[in-house]
């Protein structure tokens, strides 16, 4: 595996979604660090300006539930890292079903739709990278999770039907499955689960979020914003329709 601080980006032009925070900020500034101009895409548009600041990029404020909105945004990408994301946490009846459809819009229908916005530029020019930040419930449920697990599954299948119509344009899609990683949407899930367990932080972490994982510790966004590095390389030409864990051992078990 080469370095993949030293995937060279120089000359390409990335869009990150959700890049205001979390793993969309630390992909965005390690992509920035290969050479690419970004696109900071987020809903908060001070943190998107803040993070574009920051890697010499440039900000858009976009609710990605908003089809209109996502039509605006840039066509000529080279790099595509579909993001964003939100979380609500509740049993079936009990689950609001406008939350539920604004899930699988922002987390399905955006990238479904920036996709189809950014192949043609990617066919003309016979390259493409494109990576969708899934996550381990794109590849297992978990109670309680009905729009986030089910619009992660709707992902990977996009990303599959990508990867094959792609390939003899050059352009490779993958999914990244992280487990729980240390972002602001999982500190306020754990905040969460220690108010309804009576339970500290750190034994929410161990004994509730990460209970099915081999390790028993929170990623840091930036190791999931490395494996995005690496997929846009050009030695990861022959890596596409993958889903690739980054779950501490969760679906091994």
């Amino acid at each position: 595996m080469s370095d993949i601080r030293h995937v060279s980006l120089g000359g390409r032009v990335a869009l990150v979604t959700g890049a205001g925070s979390g793993i969309g900020q630390a992909c965005a500034r390690a992509l920035a660090e290969s050479g690419a101009k970004v696109h900071v895409v987020d809903l908060d548009r001070a943190a998107a300006e803040r993070v574009a600041a920051d890697v010499g990029g440039w900000a858009h404020a976009v609710d990605l539930a908003d089809a209109a909105a996502v039509d605006g945004l840039p066509t000529e990408v080279d790099v595509l890292v579909n993001n964003a994301g939100f979380q609500h946490v509740a049993a079936l009846p009990e689950f609001p079903p406008e939350t539920f459809v604004r899930m699988q819009q922002v987390m399905v229908t955006a990238p479904f739709l920036l996709t189809r916005k950014v192949l043609p530029h990617m066919y003309a020019q016979d390259w493409g990278r494109i990576v969708h930040v899934s996550s381990v419930h794109g590849l297992r449920a978990s109670p309680f999770k009905a729009g986030y697990v089910t619009a992660k599954h709707a992902l990977e299948g996009l990303s599959k039907v990508v990867a094959l119509e792609g390939a003899e344009h050059g352009v490779t899609s993958n999914c990244v499955n992280p487990g729980y990683v240390d972002t602001p949407l999982v500190r306020d899930q754990i905040a969460g689960q220690a108010a309804a367990h009576g339970l500290g932080e750190s034994e929410v972490v161990e004994q509730v979020l990460l209970q099915r994982a081999a390790l028993k510790r929170l990623i840091d966004p930036s190791r999931v914003a490395e494996l995005v590095r690496w997929l846009c390389g050009d030695h990861a030409e022959h890596v596409t329709g993958a889903s690739l864990p980054m779950d501490g051992g969760w679906t091994a078990a």
